[in-house]
């Protein structure tokens, strides 16, 4: 018997796949949903997470003492054991927020679900009940990605495994490919699963 509480789920994508997009959808039937991206920039605003980048790269990443997450984009993307060092402060530290979170949802939640772009290159899969990937294929992600103003996707996907390494790794699989009402559709007709992910997994 599972204990109490919801199916966690762990949603995730390659760029432009439209896991935002799936996210809404999912709150719009009824999940609980976070964010990753938004727990990290929580985490970078807490005394804790700032005196340790602080004591790493100096004072002139926390100007006025807020962390300036451009500053800190700079310094990890241009090396590669910087990033390390970062991820692993963070990566914890966003699991236990997670955690956190799914604890203090109402018993009569039915399903939770946090976005993470790079949940399996994070290794972040345990957290999880189940996983869930959006797939929409390079050429059209690629043509999103241009209509957006977000870029090439190659210099972008550079650190991430390919749409379908997600997929192959994923719990369950969503294709969009179609219109946003085709997408919560199939959500829709994924969704009993995903709110037993929890028992199947006991």
């Amino acid at each position: 018997m599972a204990a109490p509480g919801p199916s966690l789920i762990g949603l995730s994508g390659a760029i432009a796949s439209g896991k935002s997009e799936a996210l809404a959808a999912l709150e719009r039937l009824g999940a609980r949903t976070l964010s990753a991206d938004a727990v990290v920039h929580h985490l970078l605003e807490t005394e804790r997470v700032r005196a340790r980048l602080v004591e790493r790269w100096g004072e002139g990443v926390a100007p006025g003492g807020r962390v300036d997450r451009a500053r800190v984009g700079e310094i990890v993307f241009s090396d590669p054991a910087e990033l390390n060092w970062l991820e692993s402060l963070l990566h914890p530290l966003v699991a236990r927020e997670v955690e956190a979170w799914r604890r203090s949802l109402p018993a009569d939640v039915p399903l939770a679900v946090v976005e993470v772009p790079l949940l399996f290159e994070a290794g972040m899969e345990d957290l999880f009940d189940a996983t869930l990937v959006v797939v929409a294929g390079r050429e059209l992600r690629r043509q999103r990605a241009a209509a957006r103003g977000t870029g090439a996707l190659e210099g972008r996907e550079a650190r991430q495994l390919s749409e379908e390494e997600k997929a192959a790794r994923a719990t369950f699989v969503v294709r969009n490919t179609g219109t946003l009402a085709d997408l919560e559709h199939e959500l829709r007709e994924l969704w009993p699963r995903l709110v037993e992910a929890r028992e199947e997994g006991e």
